[in-house]
């Protein structure tokens, strides 16, 4: 089963990383969802700036957390990596 690690941009400017087996549900759930995320659930609506398919829950875990410890301004320099590089 296959895994993604994605970044969403909230209302409000903000970026939050999360990992899921089901991205579209995930980001059915952040938008619409009285359950889920607080960090999104106050921040609506949430965009997905990008998202990558990883091959099991270990290594969206690890990647997960190696995009949390990235600052704001590295995360959006590899977001503009990644859509120049389309």
């Amino acid at each position: 089963m296959s895994y993604f690690v994605y970044i969403l941009e909230c209302a409000d400017g903000t970026l939050y990383v999360g990992s899921t087996n089901n991205l579209g549900k995930r980001l059915y759930e952040h938008n619409n969802l009285k359950s889920g995320a607080h960090y999104t659930k106050i921040r609506r609506p949430v965009v997905l700036k990008y998202s990558e398919e990883v091959p099991d829950f270990a290594t969206a875990r690890a990647r997960e957390a190696e995009f949390k410890r990235w600052s704001r301004e590295e995360k959006l320099n590899f977001i503009n990596t990644q859509e120049n590089s389309k």
